[in-house]
């Protein structure tokens, strides 16, 4: 299935409440059409935080078509369950997930090969100690004849 269909199918739940489980979101939003898949992700364990809570307070529902993803979108938003008020909404993919590798452009290799020039070449190290010309156009002049002109002038 490709992405782009899929989150057209797919809906957000927020404001789950911790009696809320997949089994709850199931019962719940198969009124509105054809369930492929119910998520809901853990929440973070850390073993130096104490929680009650089994889940992050939102979920996913996906469904075989965008029409009853849209229906229930359209049923559930600011609807209740269990006391609590539900935000719904078409799911979109992660921020982070856009970009498969967060790396600099200059870290691939395709990329260094066909721009970066050697050293020599690009007026770093190895032309400066080479003989090159000033930015005048002029041979440019060693430690000595500077602190000549410097004393002369």
């Amino acid at each position: 299935m490709e992405e782009g269909t899929r989150t057209k199918k797919t809906i957000f739940v927020g404001g789950l409440g911790d009696d809320v489980d997949e089994a709850v979101l199931l019962e719940t939003f198969t009124t509105f059409g054809d369930v492929i898949e119910v998520q809901i992700p853990p929440a973070a364990t850390n073993q130096y935080q104490q929680t009650e809570a089994k889940h992050r307070g939102f979920g996913f529902v996906t469904y075989s078509s965008p029409e009853d993803a849209q229906d229930a979108i359209d049923n559930m938003d600011l609807n209740e369950l269990r006391g609590r008020v539900l935000k719904v909404n078409l799911a979109r993919p992660m921020k982070g997930l856009q970009q498969p590798n967060n790396r600099a452009i200059w870290e691939s290799e395709e990329w260094l090969k066909q721009y970066a020039k050697p050293l020599a070449e690009s007026g770093g190290i190895g032309s400066r100690t080479g003989r090159s010309t000033s930015r005048d156009g002029s041979e440019p002049k060693d430690d000595e004849t500077q602190d000549q002109e410097a004393m002369e002038g």
